[in-house]
């Protein structure tokens, strides 16, 4: 019996649930699962699954024994890495994974440069709008936006992105351009309706309360991309994240509005996360190096372009309160 794969194979079926889920993962067959981790409970002696038609639960004797096959396989990896000198020469593949239009717009551009400057070193780019984890799905720096949980992870803060509301200028010179959350009744919106409550636009502003206004949505779309492109079109007003706009802005197709009534939630943190146990790969300290300063450089930018009352032609105005 192959002792490491069959500990491979317990961690996959406990951390997924069910040996189908685990044999999925693993693209072995269903029977092989089973059977590797009913020879390894005979050679320990010991029960280490309680199997149900719904799914699998550790006994106590397995949850001990998931714990030392985790730090086992780590172990082995690690030792495998320094073989093949990832502690001493920044080589390997590396696994990022990011938002959608945040990788394509911020994370794709640093990745290419990355691989100019890192000949030795391959990059698998996984753009997903669900947070993947980086130790089941083998992923070594994740792009996170948003609030994170507490975890053994450690993130690096490389700026905060909040809400915007735009429309594009053909559009406002028919429209009007409304002067506070309430006017948006009588104005034609675009929502995303991958978003929960997607037709109820909240904001805040320093002279006032928060505010929840209804709007009219004369076209609802299933991502942020068709949204832009549908206010660029003058379709309507939209409300997305800064950075999903700031490359518009910067052209002169959006212009944004309700300046002084920020869009909720409030900016929030962007940050790059990694796993904090064990000493890090070259490949992923350097990448982290390098990503870092590049991605405080690009959201810094977003947020002058959005800060500016005319991009197109370098106007300024002043940043909205609360900004």
């Amino acid at each position: 019996m192959d002792r490491l794969e069959a500990m491979s194979i317990l961690v996959a079926a406990a951390e997924s649930g069910s040996f189908s889920a685990a044999s999925r993962k693993l693209h072995m067959p269903l029977p092989t699962v089973s059977r590797k981790v009913a020879e390894l409970e005979a050679h320990l002696n010991a029960r280490l699954l309680v199997r149900s038609t719904r799914k699998l639960t550790l006994t106590d004797a397995g949850a001990a024994y998931l714990a030392a096959c985790k730090q086992i396989l780590e172990q082995v990896s690690e030792a495998e890495s320094a073989a093949a000198g990832e502690y001493s020469t920044p080589r390997g593949e590396l696994v990022v994974t990011a938002p959608v239009v945040f990788g394509r717009l911020h994370m794709l551009p640093i990745v290419s440069d990355f691989l100019a400057a890192f000949p030795e070193i391959t990059v698998r780019l996984v753009l997903a709008d669900r947070n993947l984890h980086l130790l089941d799905e083998h992923i070594d720096v994740a792009l996170r936006i948003g609030k994170l949980p507490d975890s053994s992870m450690v993130a690096i803060e490389v700026g905060t992105v909040g809400r915007v509301v735009c429309a594009s200028p053909h559009y406002l010179s028919q429209a009007g351009e409304p002067k506070t959350p309430a006017d948006l009744a009588r104005f034609s919106c675009i929502v995303s309706d991958a978003l929960p409550s997607a037709f109820l636009w909240n904001f805040a502003s320093a002279r006032g309360p928060q505010q929840t206004v209804q709007v009219y949505a004369r076209l609802s779309v299933n991502t942020v991309e068709a949204a832009i492109d549908a206010a660029v079109a003058g379709v309507g007003l939209t409300n997305v994240l800064s950075y999903q706009a700031a490359g518009a802005v910067s052209e002169g197709k959006l212009k944004r509005v309700l300046r002084d009534f920020e869009p909720e939630p409030v900016p929030v943190p962007v940050s790059v996360m990694h796993a904090g146990q064990g000493k890090l790969p070259l490949k992923t300290r350097s990448f982290i190096d390098f990503t870092v300063p590049r991605l405080r450089a690009a959201l810094a930018r977003d947020k002058d372009i959005l800060r500016s009352q005319d991009p197109a032609r370098g106007k300024r105005k002043r940043a909205s309160p609360g900004r």
